[in-house]
């Protein structure tokens, strides 16, 4: 029997977001079907959208405003590609860095802008 006719999608194309809306078919369905198992199993919320969105940044990317395929599939970061409950490498403070070298860097970057901030703020 399949799946469409055994349990009714959670949601459809109009409650998917804009960003994936406009992306191409292929991104939708993996969005989509990643979605309603994650429903299943974790029921409908934040988790649940998450996870739909780790799967589609396994195989595509964020570019003005739609996914579209990466060169090549797998994780986008160094964090991203160690295996679970490994010790978390340094992040670079929400900017995107290829190496752990670069991360670093760019962490200690955002670091001193956020002391700057906190100073302006008094």
């Amino acid at each position: 029997m399949p799946t469409s006719t055994r349990r009714k999608r959670s949601t459809d194309r109009t409650e998917m977001p804009r960003t994936i809306r406009a992306s191409e078919p292929k991104a939708q369905r993996t969005w989509q079907k990643t979605h309603d198992s994650a429903v299943e199993t974790y029921g409908e919320g934040e988790r649940a959208h998450r996870v739909a969105y780790a799967a589609l940044k396994h195989s595509f990317k964020k570019e003005r405003g739609i996914w579209v395929r990466k060169a090549r599939k797998g994780p986008s970061d160094p964090q991203a590609a160690q295996r679970y409950g490994a010790r978390p490498k340094l992040t670079a403070g929400g900017k995107v860095a290829k190496t752990e070298s670069e991360a670093q860097r760019k962490a200690q970057e955002a670091r001193r802008e956020y002391r700057a901030f906190r100073k302006r703020r008094g």
